[in-house]
């Protein structure tokens, strides 16, 4: 069987948000400092230098996603006029920015998952069922 590699890289962000409809305290405006985490894979390395794809590409294309979302109010972005700015949707919403980079910048490589976390005991994971290399 062959195997595959798997590279994460972390980053994060700080915002304001509330969630419409929530009956509680998070209803009110609250910020955070979000943590974002970052899974791709893939099956092939580079022949000469023989990685997956350059941490720091990953990282500043994580970074790049992440960038547009830090120190702002969640719900005034288009993204989440409708959608709740829940760590669920930050997750989803991260997602399909960055699989979208990727597919320029790192074609080699498929993006697992993204998790979202508002503090480090809990986190939000988005990811795709798709096609394996």
């Amino acid at each position: 069987m062959a195997g595959k590699w798997r590279l994460t890289v972390d980053e994060a962000f700080c915002a304001s948000h509330q969630l419409r409809n929530y009956n509680g305290k998070c209803e009110n405006l609250h910020g955070h400092n979000f943590g974002v985490t970052v899974e791709v894979e893939g099956t092939r390395l580079d022949p000469a230098v023989e990685i997956l794809v350059d941490f720091g590409e990953l990282k500043g294309l994580t970074r790049a996603a992440v960038s547009a979302l830090d120190h702002t109010h969640l719900n005034d972005l288009p993204a989440f006029g409708v959608h709740n700015p829940s760590s669920e949707n930050l997750a989803r919403h991260l997602f399909l920015d960055i699989r979208d980079r990727l597919a320029t910048a790192a074609p080699q490589v498929r993006l697992v998952s993204v998790s979202v976390s508002e503090k480090g005991t809990s986190r939000a994971t988005y990811l795709e069922e798709g096609t394996q290399d």
